[in-house]
């Protein structure tokens, strides 16, 4: 059972900090998902706790970050951008902060590939992008004790873009 103050990942809101629990209609965690603008407090049955995780420790994103540049790229193609945006969505969801990193990796490199062919990248790739790259800065930020600012900071200081 996770306690009030420490911070989870839930599958579809992210990085949310526990607040309380509720034992009406049923026994549920009340979570505030963090990075959003206008957070709202939701409830998450406890009997699901299955389906959250602990965010990474702090030696955990440093070794991840470290990590980053050897990271594989995923090769996973759909039959069409519509099924690969799907799949690697549902990556994102259920997947580890390293899943979402390495998406983020993946799609980079998927965008300047597209654009180094003279071509426009599709709107897709900028929506997975956006999405895999917000869960992990959120997860590391918390892990790290920094602002979302800082670890992109921290990132783009690290590892040249050519890099990735």
């Amino acid at each position: 059972m996770y306690s009030v103050g420490e911070y989870i990942v839930h599958p579809g809101q992210g990085v949310c900090r526990v607040e309380g629990y509720v034992e009406e209609p049923q026994a549920a965690y009340q979570l505030l998902p963090i990075g959003m603008r206008h957070p709202a407090r939701i409830r998450f049955p406890i009997s699901n706790a299955h389906k959250l995780r602990p965010v990474l420790s702090h030696d955990e994103a440093v070794e991840l970050i470290d990590e980053y540049p050897t990271m594989q790229v995923d090769n996973y193609t759909g039959r069409s951008n519509a099924l690969e945006e799907e799949h690697f969505k549902q990556e994102i969801r259920q997947g580890t902060c390293r899943d979402s990193m390495r998406i983020v990796k993946t799609f980079r490199r998927r965008i300047a590939e597209t654009k180094a062919r003279n071509k426009k990248p599709p709107v897709a790739y900028e929506r997975i992008l956006k999405q895999a790259s917000q869960r992990s800065l959120e997860e590391l930020s918390i892990a790290l004790e920094m602002s979302i600012e800082d670890v992109r900071t921290l990132f783009e200081q690290r590892f040249d873009e050519s890099q990735n």
